[in-house]
């Protein structure tokens, strides 16, 4: 795989130095991208440059992953029209230990020959004092030139601390670091970091008289101009307590028809062969190609068992068709996301204990019917089942067989409407 040739093929290059294709030829080279902590896990927005990360290390390079211990207490300006909240030190830490497991799933760590490395900038900055950073740092770019980048520029009108001013200076401290103690040549990053990055290879070519390089990549966006990453409930998380797998595969289901070539090719491992083929196959019928992109997130994000068990909610809840052994085979949890997903009635445990007639479930426990006169026109109509199976008389006893692991119980009323009741 050529590295550069696999991003501009995947519209995943804008901007790199001159020279970087020709030192990537040569052999193996260093590159890295930075990642602050602000967050307990990573997003989907993150994503896509732990994408430019694979797809570095797929082409025999060897990536770094600088998890930001120092720049994370600083706070980046890029892309930012106010200052950030600062966090506390023990959130940061706390933060910084998540994210780093979160890594290990999509990078390969392994003594390989171009292993994955994974380094915290704290270290950098821990036994160094402000005189020792001013002297050794802060003579290397003049004001003027830090003014003159666009995450500095767009700030100046609202105002910019010099906290945040200042991180530009450690991005770029950074990246000579890196340099000096891992032959790192190469900064990756969005398009919102040029700026950053170049002071690193200012800082290199100063300070070292080296020689570095960068490249970014555009950032994503939807058709609709929203920033990617987000869904109407808010971010989408790398992590299953944040963002269900349910959910993280539902928001790929729902991705809008323009955004997929961009999603597939920023997301997926399959080869350029294999994605146009894959297009030309189902150039009418995008959701086949959503499926696919959405298993194979799902299962590289989460795991194949995830993916099979969101498969069985999505069936249960959007197939009319979906089996009585569909639902009977539904583990407690998955039992769990179905009654995340649609209207759900909890009840005591002990009224279905002793035996409960299914028109007072109906409509006294539940409310799924406002009357118990609608509730017998339901039954009486053929509309009501009870874990799918149908319920022929208004004399019918709901008791403790009819929970699934002692607690779930679906109602449907026709063929849309579908209820979880819970007995605790």
């Amino acid at each position: 795989m050529n590295f550069i040739e696999e991003l501009r093929w995947r519209g995943m290059l804008q901007d790199s130095t001159p020279g970087i294709e020709e030192v990537l030829n040569s052999g193996i080279q260093t590159a890295y991208i930075g990642f602050d902590p602000t967050a307990k896990s990573l997003t989907i927005g993150n994503f896509v440059q732990i994408m430019i990360l694979k797809f570095f290390q797929l082409s025999g390079h060897r990536p770094i992953v600088l998890m930001g211990g120092a720049t994370g207490r600083i706070g980046d300006p890029s892309g930012k029209d106010k200052e950030r909240e600062l966090k506390s030190e023990a959130e940061l830490d706390a933060n910084l230990a998540r994210q780093a497991e979160q890594f290990k799933k999509f990078l390969d760590f392994d003594e390989l020959e171009n292993k994955a490395l994974m380094v915290n900038n704290l270290d950098f900055y821990k036994d160094m004092n402000v005189l020792d950073f001013l002297r050794e740092a802060g003579k290397t770019l003049t004001v003027n030139y830090m003014m003159s980048k666009e995450s500095v520029k767009k700030r100046i009108e609202t105002g910019i601390s010099f906290t945040e001013f200042s991180y530009q200076m450690l991005q770029a401290y950074d990246f000579q670091c890196l340099f000096r103690q891992h032959n790192c040549l190469l900064q990756m990053g969005g398009s919102d970091q040029w700026g950053n990055i170049t002071s690193g290879t200012e800082f290199i070519r100063r300070n070292l008289g080296g020689k570095a390089y960068a490249i970014t990549t555009p950032l994503l966006t939807k058709s609709d101009g929203k920033k990617f990453g987000k869904s109407e409930e808010g971010n989408i998380w790398l992590d299953p307590e944040m963002t269900s797998p349910y959910k993280f595969y539902q928001f790929w289901l729902k991705a809008d028809d323009a955004d997929l070539p961009s999603f597939t090719r920023y997301f997926s491992l399959k080869s350029k062969e294999e994605i146009e083929s894959a297009e030309q196959e189902h150039a009418d019928n995008p959701n086949a190609l959503k499926q696919q992109l959405a298993e194979e997130l799902t299962t590289r994000v989460h795991s194949k068992e995830d993916f099979e068990s969101v498969k069985k909610v999505s069936e249960l809840l959007f197939n009319r068709r979906a089996s009585r052994d569909t639902l009977l085979s539904m583990e407690g949890p998955e039992l769990e996301t179905v009654a995340a997903e649609i209207p759900r009635f909890s009840i005591r445990k002990d009224l279905v204990a002793n035996g409960l007639n299914i028109i007072d479930l109906l409509a006294e426990q539940t409310q799924i019917l406002d009357s118990k006169g609608n509730a017998r026109k339901a039954i009486k109509n053929n509309a009501i089942s009870v874990n799918k199976e149908k319920v022929n008389s208004h004399e019918v006893v709901v008791n403790q067989e009819a929970l699934l692991h002692g607690k779930y119980m679906m109602i449907e009323n026709g063929k849309k409407n579908k209820f979880i009741v819970v007995a605790e």
